[in-house]
């Protein structure tokens, strides 16, 4: 809980009442490695704070994994459009590794926002940034290589380069996993 609030409190000031109504709200949940949290055509029912760990967001197209999303520790995850509408979601959430999950429920999510000042201009304030994230991402696909988009990707989040499988990132990075390997074996010289 401590990481969520330290989060939180970089980006607003918060008061007492409103880390005390937060934390009724919360659920903390321990999760292992390779565990769905959300199957495609279910609704997602949670937003989350990912305390510890690594969650994999992707799509199955054509049979094919195509992965969305590789969320870091101290970072929020959901699939957007369906907690938001409270449609079936075409998104797959998963653990890669074991997990430490700060979760709210949709109807908790929704008392805070209409309770509490302070936790709408937040949501805004993560939305936006997920939303800057998201188009730099395809802005990266348009202008950088594969080899320099790998790279970036190495620098911004060393950890889900060392623990997360060659598969999972070439396929977050829009290549083949054999392609990734090639540019592995570049740099490593």
């Amino acid at each position: 809980m401590k990481n969520l609030l330290n989060y939180i409190e970089s980006r607003f000031p918060i008061t007492a009442d409103d880390i005390s109504l937060l934390e009724k709200c919360l659920i903390v949940e321990n999760v292992p490695a390779h565990t769905k949290l959300l199957e495609a055509g279910n609704v997602e029912r949670y937003l989350y704070f990912l305390n510890t760990g690594i969650v994999k967001g992707y799509q199955n197209v054509d049979g094919k994994l195509v992965i969305q999303h590789l969320v870091p520790e101290q970072d929020f995850f959901t699939a957007l459009d369906s907690f938001m509408s409270e449609t079936p979601s075409v998104e797959y959430y998963e653990t890669v590794s074991d997990c430490n999950l700060i979760k709210i429920s949709k109807p908790d999510f929704d008392l805070l926002q209409e309770s509490s000042s302070f936790f709408s201009e937040f949501v805004n304030t993560v939305t936006n940034e997920h939303l800057s994230c998201k188009l730099e991402r395809v802005k990266d696909f348009q202008v950088l290589t594969a080899k320099e988009r790998y790279v970036k990707f190495m620098n911004q989040h060393p950890k889900l380069a060392l623990n997360v499988s060659v598969e999972n990132i070439a396929s977050f990075l829009g290549m083949e996993p054999q392609s990734l390997s090639r540019i592995r074996k570049q740099i490593a010289f």
